[in-house]
């Protein structure tokens, strides 16, 4: 029974909006003005297209899975998560991590009814996902099994023809090839539209668009730390293109560049770029765009050079309404039978993983074997991971290890190249929390133990911190009000391409998958 006290703090609660609940990060000001970064979480490489008034974007996922998170806007400010385009690579070295693999800078567009995006990974080459919803199932396909080929982007011209524009691995030259109607095959090797190593060194990231009778390829150029946007432009869709810089770095912000541009039914223009930001990833900004001797000007142009610089805040698009506060996905208290769309794996996902079914109310990991160096958890593909939502956040679960057997480990992790991790363990005296350190540094180390504590019972709440100044610290509690801290803060290092995250595990450090499991009642985020 609640006291009366309880009973006014949860009457207060109920009558906060629910769009301002647990907000980590909040870009809409509700004034009617934003600020950047738009969702300061690591969606890397994004795309965005309008269809009616709606808006969806998607963004680079490499080795984690299920892939290419699907986002929906109303206003291109408040974002949430709602779909993946795939589930699995249909590859079965995906099956186990692979860093740096995997999905690169997607692209999608609409097209006859359907919705397409297309992507490259590093080895196996070009894939193309197409749906009539972006909510549901999408049909994904290998289109060509090649090396080397970056971030694709498809274009239907005027008279139904389609086209296929990439670049080649670490930049190159833009490469367009003549595609099937359909957009579902290669159909020449491709012509060389642009390449200047000099001018724009590293291009990649395009994206194709026409207007006004000129044909653009949005390309950033200069790598994604300090690099800039560039715009090409042409006639002739085989060109020649000429180059125009059309937003650069500024206002303490460094390589503002890879995205997409986007219109408003009101006919305004807007850009969704990435800013890379240490152990948070590639964080998302939203610019405004004009256009100006058809060339489009990014950003505030305060020179009037038509060369435009980030803006840190400003008013909203005009969409025609206002619409509520929102968030990607980040707390989960598991209670659907679907795996909340925050969540991916460091590998393609099995089934033996986890339950959402065993108990209610709860999710179930169980104890998988990660041999590889006795317990490396870089190595784990059954790593249930979400990305850093926000500078500084904490991270609380409420775990039952009744059933986690002798020598099976479960817990909170913070993952990138290093990590740590806080482990329940059991064994013959009882029961103990111990904290690790685990490194990769290009071959992986087997984990080392920080600091180690006894505890009883079978329920604990475990705790991770995520401070500004790029580390973390840890914590557990067995009431779930009271929290102990363990060891000293910790570096936090980003994964390889990806920033670092955070989440559950829950594994057998043998050669064999555990009999155990762990049931996770809730993971929030505050």
């Amino acid at each position: 029974m609640m006291n009366i006290l309880q009973k006014i703090v949860m009457l207060f609660l109920l009558s906060i909006p629910v769009n301002l609940k647990a907000q980590v990060w909040t870009a809409d000001q509700g004034d009617g003005t934003y600020r950047n970064p738009i969702i300061h979480a690591d969606y890397s490489d994004p795309d965005v297209i309008r269809v009616g008034d709606d808006y969806y974007m998607v963004a680079s996922s490499f080795t984690c899975q299920p892939g290419i998170p699907v986002l929906h806007s109303k206003d291109l400010v408040n974002w949430t998560i709602v779909n993946h385009v795939y589930t699995r690579l249909p590859l079965e070295r995906y099956s186990m991590p692979q860093h740096g693999q995997g999905s690169w800078a997607p692209a999608m567009r609409y097209h006859d009814g359907k919705f397409y995006v297309y992507f490259c990974t590093p080895e196996d080459g070009l894939f193309a996902a197409y749906t009539t919803d972006p909510t549901k199932k999408w049909k994904l396909k290998h289109v060509l099994r090649v090396a080397q080929w970056e971030d694709p982007c498809p274009f239907w011209d005027e008279d139904g023809k389609a086209y296929l524009i990439r670049t080649k691995l670490c930049g190159g030259p833009a490469v367009l090839h003549r595609m099937s109607d359909d957009g579902l095959s290669i159909l020449d090797a491709g012509k060389t539209v642009y390449y200047d190593p000099y001018k724009n060194p590293v291009l990649e990231g395009l994206k194709m668009m026409k207007r006004n009778g000129w044909y653009y390829i949005l390309a950033p150029a200069g790598g994604w730390s300090n690099g800039w946007q560039t715009v090409l432009r042409s006639r002739d869709i085989y060109g020649p293109y000429e180059s125009k810089k059309v937003l650069d770095q500024g206002n303490g912000i460094v390589g503002p560049h890879h995205g997409g541009l986007v219109d408003t039914k009101t006919g305004e223009w807007w850009f969704i770029h990435f800013q890379a930001k240490g152990v948070y990833g590639r964080i998302l900004h939203l610019q405004p765009a004009v256009w100006k001797d058809d060339w489009p000007i990014i950003g505030d142009d305060p020179d009037g050079d038509g060369c435009g610089i980030p803006v840190l805040s400003y008013r909203k698009p005009n969409v025609g309404k206002n619409f509520p506060i929102i968030n990607p996905q980040t707390s989960d208290e598991f209670d659907s039978r679907q795996l909340g769309f925050q969540w991916q794996w460091q590998a393609a996902p099995q089934d033996k993983w986890y339950s959402l079914s065993a108990q209610k109310g709860s999710i179930r990991l169980y104890a998988i074997s990660v041999l590889e160096d006795k317990g490396n958890l870089y190595y784990a593909g059954n790593l249930l991971l979400q990305k850093f939502p926000a500078p500084e956040f904490t991270a609380t679960a409420q775990i039952d290890f009744s059933r986690l057997n002798v020598g099976e480990r479960a817990g909170l992790i913070t993952m990138g190249d290093y990590h740590t991790y806080l482990s329940i363990e059991k064994h013959s005296g009882g029961n103990s929390l111990v904290l690790y350190e685990g490194k990769n540094e290009g071959c992986g180390f087997p984990p080392v133990p920080l600091e180690q504590t006894d505890i009883i019972g079978s329920n604990i709440y475990l705790q991770v911190s995520i401070h500004a100044d790029e580390t973390c610290s840890y914590a557990y509690s067995t009431d779930g009000e009271s929290f102990t801290k363990i060891g000293e803060h910790l570096k936090i290092e980003k994964g390889q391409w990806i920033g670092a995250k955070v989440g559950l595990f829950c594994i057998n450090p043998d050669i064999n998958d555990g009999s155990g499991s762990i049931d996770v009642d809730y993971f929030r985020i505050q």
